[in-house]
């Protein structure tokens, strides 16, 4: 009977190992840093991520029916429950947007959901929240006022972006889908039709888990990664991109009417932790995103709005309107180990996104090539940075 059980449970669980698509560690990239459970923000006890993904049509791009590549991404720092948490955030290169980070800035709490998305959508995900707000209850108080933390990247190189295809129902359904434990990444989310670095990009995660003296922290990251130019890109200090400067360049072969520049872009991160942060050393880690970008091949270029958040889940009841509260605090001389995790889950996470990513063919035959997995591991042997 035990035997029985036993393989019934590894018949649940086989499915679930086949779907998940293979993840740069995977394929043979190595990674400095221990990893949590899932390797993903979701590491971060509370913290639930949800996906509206939107693909339809082929051919030219008719204004209004697509093709359509583009989709939504919500991240809950304590899941379905409304308790702020401590939150900063910083710009790298303000070529895009975030919402409702000024009372971020002033208050030093994040209030809502963080979403993602295209462009040309912030606005209908922004008034979604606040429609899902007043159905799921999420504020008690007769009367309240909050401001939606939502974030974007263009994808309009593969997406109908004109055609305005993000509906409310897609921002519902990312937030009421959000969960914990395994993430999927690639062409996912907010992520479907972006690029990176000269090759397909979109969603990625990470997580680290390090000691401070006697005490376990984690830090998680998710990135929607649409940015760089292929010529920089580098993989564990491997000049990848130089190396494959001819290979599947799906910018140089787009067709010549298209205004899109090597370059242009945006990247949005979002860091999670469990550590005692207060908003100002959540400054001081969102400051250090750009290391992890910088190491991948980015360059906060003219054309990419670089937009990075980062929040902790320590301190549950820190947010108070009325009582006086008492928070923990990690001191700043402790920092360094959260600021090293958080480059390299950073880094970790873009790869991710790439390595997950296939192939995508968009609007007027537009097309975004997958990383060649094969002949970036080549390359790793190449340059010794595996056997």
């Amino acid at each position: 009977m035990k035997v029985i059980s036993l393989i019934g449970l590894l018949l649940c669980v086989q499915p679930l190992i086949y779907a998940q698509k293979p993840r740069a560690r995977d394929i043979g990239i190595p990674f400095d840093g221990t990893t949590g459970t899932f390797n993903a923000i979701t590491d971060v006890k509370g913290v639930q991520v949800g996906y509206s993904t939107i693909i339809s049509g082929q051919g030219k791009n008719v204004l209004g029916k697509g093709p359509v590549r583009t989709g939504v991404t919500a991240i809950l720092p304590r899941g379905k429950t409304n308790n702020p948490v401590f939150a900063n955030w910083y710009s790298l290169n303000g070529n895009g947007e975030m919402t409702g980070t000024t009372w971020i800035t002033e208050s030093g709490f994040l209030e809502t959901p963080i979403m993602i998305t295209n462009t040309n959508s912030v606005g209908v995900v922004r008034d979604a929240v606040l429609k899902w707000f007043v159905e799921k209850h999420w504020y008690k108080e007769n009367f309240w006022y909050t401001y939606p933390v939502v974030a974007e990247t263009y994808d309009g190189f593969l997406n109908d972006i004109y055609g305005f295809h993000v509906k409310e129902s897609n921002a519902y359904e990312a937030l009421n889908s959000a969960t914990t434990g395994l993430l999927k990444e690639g062409n996912v989310g907010g992520g479907t039709g972006m690029m990176c670095l000269g090759f397909k990009g979109g969603t990625g995660t990470s997580s680290r888990v390090i000691k401070i003296k006697d005490s376990t922290f984690t830090v998680g990251v998710l990135v929607q990664s649409n940015f760089g130019a292929k010529r920089n890109l580098t993989i564990a200090g491997v000049p990848v991109g130089k190396e494959l400067k001819d290979t599947l360049n799906s910018v140089l072969n787009a067709p010549p009417v298209h205004y899109r520049q090597e370059g242009d872009g945006s990247i949005i991160v979002v860091v999670a932790t469990d550590a005692p942060l207060l908003p100002h050393q959540l400054k001081r880690i969102a400051a250090r995103v750009p290391i992890g970008v910088g190491k991948v091949g980015g360059r906060g270029e003219n054309g990419s709005g670089d937009i990075f958040i980062a929040f902790s889940t320590a301190n549950s009841s820190a947010f108070q309107r009325e009582k006086f509260t008492k928070v923990d605090e990690l001191p700043n001389d402790l920092i360094n180990p959260l600021f090293e995790a958080t480059v390299q889950a950073v880094e970790e996470a873009i790869i991710n996104a790439m390595v997950a990513a296939e192939t995508t063919e968009g609007i007027n035959g537009n097309k975004a090539y997958a990383l060649p997995h094969k002949l970036v591991i080549d390359l790793l042997r190449k340059y010794n940075r595996i056997k």
